[in-house]
């Protein structure tokens, strides 16, 4: 869970070189394992991008949301 705008750059910056590997291997795997070693950068890209979205659509006024375990 982001709890600050340091947070916030960090993840926006993961989230723009997962997109990079992603591209690259969309040419460099084949198309036979690409479904595979896709799916795990994927998902951790839209982890990321709900984070983010929930982050930024938070009043900077409100109080962090509880981190959950």
């Amino acid at each position: 869970m982001i709890q600050n705008d340091q947070e916030l750059r960090v993840t926006q910056e993961r989230i723009v070189r997962f997109e990079s590997l992603l591209a690259q291997l969309r040419v460099s795997a084949s198309r036979e394992e690409f479904p595979q070693v896709s799916g795990g950068y994927r998902r951790e890209i839209e982890r990321m991008h709900t984070e983010v979205m929930e982050y930024l659509t938070r009043h900077s006024s409100d109080a962090p949301l509880a981190i959950q375990r």
